[in-house]
């Protein structure tokens, strides 16, 4: 009988051994909505709220709120907006429809504090509405921002809780939140990321149902920071400042905590972890110390943006490091993008089209080895390396090495990959480069591999 113990007891140990060896070599795909997400790559997220009318206005200051005929961006375009945002190179944008102070920049039928109540067109307009049809004349797609964690019109704070003072109910708030969601949700169209700062206050914590919600009106979206359970979500990445951690794995241990206001435990990701919540990078084009951390606009300020150069460093550690990359601009009281944005933006997106538009060379394939030949040496500065995420994030380790001279060099190495991962190093005039997979899940699959010619020595 002992004998016959101690062989199940050793049968059930190697069965829990294989399961978890089984469970470790899993790989984890996206789905086609966070596939087209990925490929999306650069985005654009848009401001404008009553501090930009009342600079001095501070929503925590209950019952101070400006009245909603202060809001008058009386030249307001959002075809201005949306045309800058093709210069950068966006591919989708992400107005901020309700911000802190409450006012809702759609006519809302949950409360009068929006634009039904402002002299902008005399109260007829509807900016979510004109953004939208922007978007879809610019060929970009829309998404919307709608804090539900922070009103100060009803004196409602992080994690969207009725403080003391406030003149409605937490059941009357949930309700509000909820009638604003299905207006955004219901009226506007399909959207492809929908946005909440702060996260979102579970049914069971006291906050409205959103994420019953969402799957009726929103299945298909992209969500930050959204509820639990949706299947759709994206994770901050830690700052506002265009720098993910790295490694920047896409699959994490949790989406969300429970209530969907906590960012995933551990900012790099797990390359074992159970979910695909891949992370997008937000950072303002103005710099933080800039009026409200440079997402608003005030008089005065229309010279502190980041430089060109700046940004592009930005670039590299946004989408360079396997997540999107959010650019927050703003908008001044006229309703423009002011003209200093608006060529700066440009001048950004001609840089990234030029450093990375158009590869000196590049290949693709399965393996471990991937090398690029050239008929006569060429100074390389950065690689571009892709790997085919539809298949999963395979690869765990590699090098990047190149032949100076008839002797191979090391160039770079790394661990995550993902859709896009970005290398820089000092010019080299090289004959041949190779990318070596040292460590993978399973056998490699690049989908790009792609070197580029130092920028002083092109003709």
């Amino acid at each position: 009988m002992k004998k016959i113990s101690v062989i199940l007891c050793a049968f059930i140990s190697l069965l829990a051994i294989s399961c978890n060896e089984a469970k470790k070599e899993k790989i984890v795909v996206p789905n086609d909505i966070q596939l087209a997400w990925a490929d999306a790559e650069i985005g654009v997220l848009i401001h404008l709220d009553l501090q930009v009318f009342k600079p001095d206005y501070d929503f925590r200051r209950w019952g101070t709120h400006p009245g909603a005929e202060i809001f008058n961006p009386t030249e307001l375009d959002t075809d201005q907006w949306l045309e800058t945002a093709r210069k950068l190179g966006a591919t989708y944008a992400v107005l901020v429809a309700k911000h802190c102070s409450g006012f809702s920049l759609w006519p809302t039928e949950a409360h009068d504090y929006s634009v039904k109540n402002s002299p902008w067109r005399d109260g007829k307009g509807d900016i979510v509405k004109d953004f939208v049809a922007s978007c879809k004349k610019y060929n970009i797609k829309p998404g919307i921002y709608a804090s539900t964690t922070a009103n100060g019109y009803f004196y409602v704070d992080g994690p969207g809780l009725i403080q003391p003072g406030s003149p409605i109910s937490q059941d009357t708030y949930n309700n509000i939140v909820t009638q604003q969601l299905t207006e955004l949700w219901s009226n506007y169209g399909e959207l492809f990321e929908i946005w909440f700062d702060g996260g979102v206050l579970s049914k069971e914590q006291g906050g409205a149902d959103v994420q019953s919600l969402v799957r009726k009106l929103q299945p298909q979206a992209i969500a930050f920071q959204g509820p639990y359970g949706h299947p759709n979500l994206i994770r901050w990445v830690g700052n506002e400042e265009g720098v993910a951690p790295y490694p920047c794995w896409a699959t994490a241990d949790s989406t969300t905590n429970a209530d969907g206001m906590t960012v995933i435990d551990g900012l790099h990701g797990d390359p074992f972890a159970p979910y695909w919540c891949p992370g997008e990078s937000d950072f303002t084009l103005r710099w933080n110390r800039s009026f409200m951390g440079g997402w608003f606009w005030t008089e005065g300020q229309d010279s502190m943006m980041f430089t060109v150069d700046q940004l592009m460093t930005k670039y590299i550690t946004s989408v360079g490091r396997n997540t999107n990359m959010l650019l927050g601009v703003v908008i001044n009281d006229k309703g423009l993008i002011p003209e200093a944005d608006v060529k700066r933006v440009e001048l950004f997106g001609k840089a990234i089209k030029e450093q990375y538009g158009t590869p000196f060379r590049q290949t693709a394939g399965k393996g471990t080895e991937y090398v690029i030949r050239l008929e006569q040496p060429a100074t390389i500065d950065r690689v571009i390396i892709q790997e085919d995420i539809a298949l999963g994030e395979r690869v765990l380790a590699y090098s990047v090495k190149g032949k100076k001279g008839g002797e191979w060099i090391d160039l770079s190495s790394g661990t995550n990959i993902g859709h896009k991962h970005i290398d820089t190093f000092p010019p080299q005039p090289l004959s041949e480069i190779k990318l070596v997979i040292t460590q993978s899940k399973t056998e490699p699959i690049i989908k790009k591999f792609a070197i580029f010619e130092a920028l002083s020595h092109k003709l």
